[in-house]
């Protein structure tokens, strides 16, 4: 009599699992700021807010990826490094990058528009409007740490504009939001900006950030 064993074989599946999509300025002489990492919580701009959660760290060294979805918690004012780029002259405008570079081991996401003005004075009071966002969000940009992402900034003449409605004041730099961040760095950029509310333009304009 011949004994036969019937093997049975159970199908394993893995599932995938979903991600999340996040949402989300110049003077009258060109701005000459370097680096600042240092943070400043005052301003009246209300930068929106989002939730994110953490994903593990890679390597510095690839380029940074650009796309809509990510699972990297949101960069914050105090992971990164602010600086000011080459940039070109034109049309009584001059044209920089505002460089955001991660100083921080993990990985961190940052998408669309930072919040940028003018501030002067030793209590680093906000002088004109706030920066025109040009253009619409781009994709979300992961950064290692080391590397960094840009925002192209416009800096208008103030001397284009009347002086009587411009107001031209000597400004101290910078205070920029990152996208959906509360918390502010000050980015140093001595120059003149307009402090008066009704000029017919902009001084400033920032674009989406996108991979340096």
């Amino acid at each position: 009599m011949v004994r036969s064993t019937i093997s049975r074989f159970a199908p394993v599946f893995a599932a995938s699992a979903g991600v999340l999509l996040l949402a989300a300025c110049g003077g009258g002489s060109t701005p000459v700021a370097q680096t600042s990492t240092s943070s400043s919580p005052t301003s009246s701009e209300s930068p929106a807010t989002t939730a994110t959660t953490a994903s593990p760290t890679t390597s510095s060294s690839a380029t940074p990826a650009a796309g809509t979805a990510q699972a990297d918690g949101l960069c914050k004012a105090g992971d990164v490094k602010l600086s000011l780029g080459q940039g070109d002259a034109g049309a009584g405008s001059v044209y920089r990058p505002l460089l955001i570079t991660n100083i921080k081991p993990a990985p961190c996401t940052i998408q669309g528009f930072p919040g940028v003005s003018y501030v002067a004075g030793a209590d680093g009071h906000q002088v004109g409007p706030a920066a025109f966002r040009e253009g619409t969000k781009g994709n979300a940009v992961r950064l290692n740490q080391g590397q960094s992402a840009a925002a192209d900034l416009q800096f208008v003449n103030v001397q284009n504009f009347d002086p009587a409605v411009c107001k031209p004041t000597e400004v101290t730099g910078l205070r920029i939001y990152l996208p959906q961040e509360t918390a502010s760095n000050f980015l140093p950029a001595p120059g003149t900006g307009c402090a008066g509310d009704k000029i017919p333009g902009n001084q400033l304009a920032v674009k989406t950030v996108h991979v340096a």
